[in-house]
């Protein structure tokens, strides 16, 4: 492909979606160094793409006509890691009944994608260092030296300078593998790709199953885009597909998306993290504020619990020889003093006080829409028209 066309060249052209500054400003570096021969580190979060955009820049090269040959390095287990990226010689250890050739040996003149290259036990990184300064190896229990002509592309959803500093990564293998850094931007930062990468996953599972869908509604699309999406792109992708299928074709509205989403938007969390820190550190951090949320949202329940039972029921649960309450506002509360009667009660109680808004009533008590959407079918609760999302 020569370099004027190269240049004119539009995501769609090889399969990527996104119109976000994030995503083009990584589209132009991914035009800019497909054609060379430089090693390239891929880094974002799990689910964002980056075997897609190893792909690209595959197809983008001058390789393209040679195999890509894509390896996760934490899938295979350390014990065979080795072999499986050199290859071995016949009987070299126990179950080598033959001479087999590694993953570089079989992608010579191509490209090795070496995905979770931050899984890479340190032994390992020491013979990779090797190959990607010399293009030289041997195989395990071989004495001959082989070359191949193989480029690299590694991608990792660790933060590899960390691992550098906590001995967990070679500093020199690092260095080597940054040659040129493509991070892919999580999903809840390209907030513009949502609607054309919804898109995309439909009309690709439309075809694929020969459905004909009526679309999303604007509230669906809201809803999408005000998701956090821990997911990234895998998360949509799976949404987009099993809500067309379940709902075989029809047009799809935010009721009807809710039950698919791991978290309602309200709940979304950008917690700051000082970038100073470890990775354990941080871990702990998030984890123990997202503890002290959950603290917080038991206490709002366990007031609202006491605040919303009136004395008159209170006693009736507390004292057998009290006659119970029969008017037409409470008989319905009365049957049952369980813990899960209770909580039927509690809800019962919200969606009465906001008219059956439902938005309104799970912030009363301290638990997300999905999780009253799913309670309301636990505890059996009929919504009628006026039960209200918004």
């Amino acid at each position: 492909m020569d370099d004027d066309r190269q240049k004119k060249l539009a995501p769609e052209d090889v399969g990527l979606t996104g119109r976000s500054e994030a995503f083009l400003q990584a589209w132009e570096l991914i035009k800019q160094v497909a054609p060379t021969q430089i090693t390239v580190l891929i880094t974002g979060e799990s689910g964002t793409g980056k075997e897609m955009v190893a792909r690209t820049l595959h197809e983008l090269s001058p390789r393209r006509e040679k195999p890509l040959i894509p390896v996760n390095c934490g899938a295979i287990p350390e014990g065979i890691l080795e072999s499986e990226l050199f290859g071995h010689e016949k009987g070299s250890f126990t179950g080598a009944a033959e001479t087999r050739k590694g993953y570089f040996e079989v992608a010579d003149s191509g490209t090795l994608f070496l995905d979770e290259i931050g899984e890479m036990p340190l032994g390992t990184q020491v013979k990779l260092l090797r190959v990607l300064e010399e293009m030289e190896f041997m195989r395990v229990g071989g004495s001959r030296v082989l070359r191949v002509d193989v480029r690299v592309i590694a991608a990792t959803n660790k933060d590899l300078e960390i691992a550098v500093q906590r001995r967990e990564f070679r500093k020199d293998l690092f260095y080597r593998l940054n040659a040129v850094r493509i991070w892919i931007p999580p999903l809840r930062d390209r907030k513009a790709d949502i609607r054309p990468l919804i898109g995309h996953f439909a009309d690709a599972v439309c075809r694929a199953n020969g459905i004909q869908f009526a679309g999303f509604t604007e509230d669906a699309y809201a809803l999408l885009e005000s998701y956090s999406w821990p997911g990234n792109i895998r998360e949509l992708r799976n949404v987009v597909e099993r809500a067309i299928i379940l709902e075989k074709g029809q047009r799809i509205e935010r009721a009807l998306l809710e039950p698919h989403l791991k978290e309602g938007p309200e709940f979304e969390r950008n917690l700051p993290v000082a970038t100073h820190k470890s990775s354990d550190q941080a871990e702990r951090e998030i984890i123990y504020r997202a503890l002290l949320d959950i603290r917080v949202a038991v206490e709002e329940v366990r007031r609202l619990l006491i605040e919303n039972t009136t004395p008159r029921l209170a006693d009736a649960a507390l004292d057998p020889r009290h006659e119970p309450i029969e008017d037409a506002r409470t008989s319905e509360f009365r049957q049952d003093y369980s813990l899960d009667g209770v909580e039927k009660q509690q809800i019962l109680r919200a969606l009465d006080r906001f008219a059956g808004n439902r938005r309104k009533a799970a912030r009363a008590l301290g638990i997300g829409e999905r999780t009253l959407y799913r309670k309301l079918k636990e505890h059996g609760i009929d919504q009628p028209d006026g039960f209200l999302s918004s």
